[in-house]
């Protein structure tokens, strides 16, 4: 390869990496969107979510691990800007041939009762999902770890 193209791929990896990048949020940022009312009915509306997303809804394991609480998600090249109470929920899954997945991380932004935004949903795929799920659980007070 001549350089110019191993340069080009090199710009091209680093954009790529800084995209999987969690922003720094400042607070006149997350003060300055519409939250809206905490949710009262956020379980039923994951599990609802969660239904029609699981290879085995009915034996999957859900384990949701925080409250409700405000947070602010910066855009962050294409992945966009989103707002709302954020869920950490652990999940345990069969794959396609019915053997138990790893248990992963998603968090769950909600506005006025309806989900908005998942990042590492049980149907996502993408580098980006999985890294903002595990950094916004430890900021939700759920720190995921690998086993």
């Amino acid at each position: 390869m001549n350089s110019r193209v191993l340069k080009l791929a090199a710009v091209s990896l680093m954009f790529l990496l800084a995209s999987c990048q969690t922003a720094k949020v400042s607070q006149e940022e997350m003060d300055a969107v519409n939250y809206g009312p905490q949710p009262t009915h956020w379980k039923e509306e994951i599990q609802s979510y969660l239904k029609l997303r699981l290879k085995d809804p009915t034996n999957a394991i859900v384990e949701f691990k925080t409250e409700p609480k405000q947070m602010f998600q910066k855009q962050v090249g294409l992945d966009p800007q989103v707002h709302g109470w954020a869920v950490c929920v652990w999940i345990r899954d069969r794959n396609k041939a019915g053997q138990w997945q790893d248990t992963f991380p998603m968090t769950v932004f909600m506005r006025n009762e309806k989900i908005v935004h998942v990042n590492n949903p049980p149907d996502g795929y993408g580098p980006a999902g999985p890294l903002y799920a595990r950094e916004q659980c430890k900021t939700l007070g759920a720190p995921f770890k690998d086993k």
